[in-house]
């Protein structure tokens, strides 16, 4: 894996924007993940957040405003984006006729992974995300925790520089959501970048580097998630979002 310089920004938005007919779900947003960092993008339903992750990976075109992820621009070059990220979707994708084994190593044959790192890279994973036992049964047999640690596992066997993982915990038992916090880490110490969104707040204040907050659409904080609490004389990363957005985070827009 080719990581980013530390310290250089590994995604850059500049005033993004995307409109719908009815709706603008993402308003002149602007901010820079640092490579090598673990960043947080929280928000409400709806606040806009898969909206952006799916322009940062090519998914979708933006209204106006510029995005780069790893200096490549979103809209040019999104396929040379593509080869460098993992994908691991609030909404899985997956063959339910294969086996969880076999959805895995078909996204690292799309990467062209050599068969032995890619055996190697899906042996290592499915330990650590528990499924090594159950990895050889039909995905459409599995339970839906099952099926977000097989997603994630999709997310990373290409060993990706940046990772995006949209609700990666969702419907995960407390030891399978630890595992899950203990490989998000070590995706940093090997100098990957992640970009997380969540509805667990303890999860990112315990995970990420900085967090930015989303509500609308807009941008309406952005730090560490001590500074957050320290320029808020709050306890937690929850009781921060609750004063700035004026809702708990699973409460509708």
């Amino acid at each position: 894996m080719i990581t980013a310089q530390s310290g250089s920004q590994a995604i850059s938005v500049v005033d993004l924007v995307k409109r719908y007919e009815d709706v603008t779900a993402v308003d002149g947003l602007s901010f820079d993940v640092h490579a090598g960092e673990i960043f947080g993008l929280l928000g409400p339903n709806g606040a806009g957040k898969t909206t952006t992750i799916n322009i940062l990976c090519g998914l979708l075109e933006p209204t106006s405003g510029e995005a780069t992820v790893l200096g490549f621009d979103v809209q040019k070059e999104p396929s040379k984006i593509k080869e460098r990220i993992g994908v691991c979707p609030q909404e899985p994708a997956y063959f339910s006729y294969l086996t969880g084994r076999e959805n895995i190593e078909l996204i690292g044959n799309l990467h062209c992974m050599e068969r032995s790192e890619l055996k190697e890279r899906t042996d290592w994973l499915l330990k650590r995300v528990g499924l090594g036992e159950g990895s050889r049964r039909r995905a459409g047999k599995y339970s839906g925790g099952m099926i977000r640690r097989m997603s994630l596992v999709m997310a990373l066997v290409n060993d990706p520089e940046i990772a995006f993982l949209d609700e990666p915990t969702v419907g995960l038992d407390p030891q399978s959501r630890r595992a899950t916090w203990e490989l998000i880490r070590s995706l940093k110490e090997k100098g990957s970048t992640v970009i997380l969104t969540t509805h667990y707040i303890e999860e990112a204040e315990a995970l990420a580097d900085r967090v930015g907050i989303i509500d609308r659409g807009k941008l309406i904080a952005l730090d560490t998630p001590q500074s957050l609490m320290e320029e808020h004389g709050a306890e937690n990363l929850e009781e921060v979002f609750i004063k700035i957005t004026g809702r708990r985070i699973r409460e509708e827009v």
